[in-house]
């Protein structure tokens, strides 16, 4: 009988440590209730930007070290998707972004995953797009900007409301990109 071995190289690595400080950052962020709520959200903010960080060193490491896998192209933007779908689920619980707003940039992630399942089937990957990138940025943003208290004001609402939107319009404008883009690679000729 075989043995499937996957290819865990420090990129891979990196991805597995950032799905691994999921909990970790939720414990601060909805738990630890015997801890100040000034001091969570800082262990918060402290654990989310450090997985934050890791998603850019991992693809840093794969491209320099040219140690792309398969398994590294599926983990990392699935822990990307569980991360910032953590935090909004948790953002939600915590009244600080409304319920409707976090679906919306939830389903759009676990679409454009789907997407890349359907494209894999066909031996297609599809890369991450610039668009993508900066989607993925300003989420980050938004999060960090809706756990700190405001720390802003702009027509009477916090900084963190602007931000949000802008991500959620990102989010949105960058999945219609993706499938929009998917006609041409899923439908291009095969070259062997």
């Amino acid at each position: 009988m075989a043995r499937l071995r996957l290819p865990v190289n420090l990129a891979n690595g990196l991805t597995i440590f950032r799905i691994l400080l999921i909990p970790v950052f939720m414990a601060f962020l909805l738990g630890l209730e015997q801890i100040p709520s000034d001091v969570r959200d800082a262990g918060a903010v402290a654990v989310f930007t450090v997985a934050a960080v890791t998603d850019t060193l991992d693809g840093y490491f794969a491209r320099s070290r040219n140690a792309v896998t398969v398994l590294g192209q599926f983990l990392d933007p699935l822990a990307d998707k569980l991360l910032i779908s953590a935090a909004l689920v948790s953002l939600v619980s915590l009244d600080r972004i409304s319920a409707w707003l976090a679906m919306v940039i939830i389903a759009r992630e676990f679409a454009v995953s789907g997407l890349r399942l359907v494209a894999a089937a066909e031996n297609v990957v599809i890369p991450a797009s610039r668009l993508g990138k900066i989607k993925t940025f300003s989420q980050i943003i938004a999060v960090v900007a809706l756990i700190v208290p405001p720390f802003g004001y702009v027509l009477g609402k916090p900084l963190s409301w602007y931000l949000i939107y802008i991500a959620a319009l990102l989010t949105i404008i960058s999945g219609v990109n993706y499938f929009m883009r998917a006609r041409e690679w899923v439908k291009a000729p095969q070259q062997t």
